[in-house]
């Protein structure tokens, strides 16, 4: 097979791949694109092998996992706060930690510690434990009965509540 051939053919499928990758149109295009080039030189060995279409598949996974690396070592970081969240509106930010800090204050002692500590302060739980003065199973039992109450508590009738789904995402 012809490269042009296998491009015609491939393409689309290449980038529907590489946005389900990358989560990220534009930068599925350009991986895509990346790839292919790089696949254009050196057709004469890879038109040769069993399975051209993994190949280069796999060419875009190298790819985009090469991509994360260089942007993680190459971003300039200047707030880390840029990090944690997409800008939003001032207002509703500070009415959703409002909302989240009156939440968190009807908690149980023990339970809203074991929240904080775990992911504010980013603790592991065997610290957690050793602060507290309980047993590890105890601290995780507070924080899972912590995040339970919270997703019931914060969530509007029919929905998931946000913030306690990103922080458990987060802390994995």
């Amino acid at each position: 097979m012809r490269f042009e051939e296998y491009v015609a053919q491939r393409r689309t499928a290449l980038c529907r791949f590489a946005g389900v990758l990358s989560g990220d149109p534009a930068l599925a295009d350009e991986i895509v694109a990346d790839v292919l080039g790089i696949a254009y030189e050196r057709w004469e060995r890879i038109g040769r092998v069993e399975n051209p279409h993994a190949y280069v598949r796999r060419m875009i996974v190298n790819e985009y996992l090469g991509w994360r690396r260089r942007a993680m070592r190459t971003a300039v970081r200047s707030d880390v706060g840029d990090l944690l969240a997409p800008a939003r509106d001032h207002a509703e930010a500070h009415a959703e930690h409002s909302e989240l800090v009156d939440e968190l204050r009807r908690l149980p002692a023990k339970q809203r510690a074991a929240l904080v500590l775990r992911y504010y302060e980013g603790l592991p739980f065997d610290e957690i434990a050793r602060m507290l003065g309980t047993g590890e199973n105890a601290v995780r039992s507070n924080v899972s009965r912590a995040l339970k109450k919270l997703r019931v508590e914060l969530a509007p009738e029919g929905e998931p509540a946000r913030f306690p789904v990103a922080v458990e995402e987060g802390a994995r």
